[in-house]
């Protein structure tokens, strides 16, 4: 009787634990990318059925690559789903899945950082140790280093490796990131043709295809603003920024809508300052954001109140506004059919045509269940 009695305090723990979050996607679903379950594209936010495999802990960090998620839990496991054809779910196959995944090779291990590529993934063990898989025809599988510095490795075909005043086509071991030297970088991010990295001071150093038609740039370059900022994220042709007073920023991108304000680009051509570079993300009538995400050619964040806004390439869903159509403004996408009533912290993350949100209420979590 006991051990009925056990089991059933397991489950109760598990399922309070499990109504802590929620995690809703949509878009480009093909590839079973939105965890759902299902092949298809979604143009509404589907909340997904969440398996027993998130019940111990919740979700504390997505990554999202071409067509696949990984999920890094705060217990440090690692789940992964979508796109599986060139090995990047880490589950030992070729095979695509479409709900999520634990990945057993890692459970001995104690997962810090998660990061995808379009068709590669790797994770960042407590203790340093930089584990890969996918695809990698262009060396980008090479094993990283620990230490201060940024190590890059992959396809440098415009600069965005930032080792080489020359083009570099491919590098398949880690050499170290010219032109950082000293400086404390706390975070970084790689898109496409080019590359980020943000400094403890709020200071922005981008490498690799320039934007607005701009010189692609071989090394680091500080694009000088009058805001720190707190996070940076890139898309194809543009990169958004979340400074530290709550507003959200965009750089470069003039398709898809992806730059909202569409009379500025031929404008853009002929600034040179980065001020100038620059657009504040319009609509938002002096609303703060506390979260951003790029996509390819689709942008993303959400305000202070919890309020989901997207805007640009919408011809897979990844607005999530009901339909396929672009759009060059933030709007609003609804999640639920009423005001929470609780207070919650909402993360949004971007794949290459699809969106995730995830929900998390702000009360503690009970204790772990045993």
């Amino acid at each position: 009787m006991k051990e009925t009695d056990d089991d059933e305090a397991k489950l109760s723990c598990r399922e309070e634990e499990q109504e802590k979050q929620e995690i809703w996607s949509w878009g480009a679903g093909t590839d079973g990318q939105l965890g759902t379950g299902n092949l298809q594209d979604e143009l509404s936010p589907q909340l997904l059925k969440l398996p027993s495999l998130f019940s111990a802990r919740p979700i504390s960090h997505l990554a999202c690559g071409g067509a696949h998620v990984i999920a890094l839990t705060s217990e440090g496991k690692v789940l992964t789903w979508g796109r599986g054809a060139s090995g990047q779910l880490g589950h030992g196959d070729m095979l695509n899945n479409p709900n999520p995944k634990l990945v057993n090779i890692l459970e001995s291990y104690c997962i810090t950082h998660v990061s995808a590529g379009w068709n590669h993934s790797g994770f960042v063990s407590d203790c340093g140790s930089v584990f890969t898989c996918g695809d990698g025809s262009f060396g980008q599988l090479g094993h990283g280093h620990s230490g201060d510095q940024i190590y890059a490795f992959g396809s440098g075909k415009r600069g965005q490796l930032g080792i080489s005043k020359d083009k570099v086509k491919s590098v398949s071991l880690p050499e170290v990131t010219c032109g950082l030297d000293g400086i404390n970088i706390v975070s970084i991010a790689a898109n496409g043709d080019h590359s980020a990295a943000l400094s403890n001071d709020g200071k922005l150093y981008t490498w690799g295809r320039g934007f607005q038609g701009k010189s692609d740039a071989y090394y680091p370059e500080h694009l000088t603003t009058s805001f720190c900022s707190t996070k940076a994220t890139l898309g194809w042709n543009h990169a958004l920024l979340l400074t530290g007073n709550g507003e959200a920023c965009i750089l470069g991108g003039n398709r898809h809508g992806v730059l909202s304000r569409p009379d500025k680009v031929s404008a853009l051509e002929n600034m040179q300052d980065s001020n100038d570079l620059l657009e504040e993300v319009p609509g938002l009538d002096g609303e703060k954001v506390v979260d951003i995400a790029a996509g390819s050619e689709h942008s993303a964040l959400i305000t202070e109140k919890g309020v989901v806004k997207t805007w640009g390439w919408g011809e897979h869903g990844q607005l999530g506004l009901g339909n396929t159509v672009d759009q060059t403004s933030p709007q609003p996408v609804t999640l639920y059919n009423e005001v929470p009533t609780e207070a919650v912290t909402s993360k949004v993350y971007c794949g290459s045509g699809f969106t995730i949100v995830i929900r998390t209420k702000d009360a503690p979590l009970p204790p772990r269940c045993k």
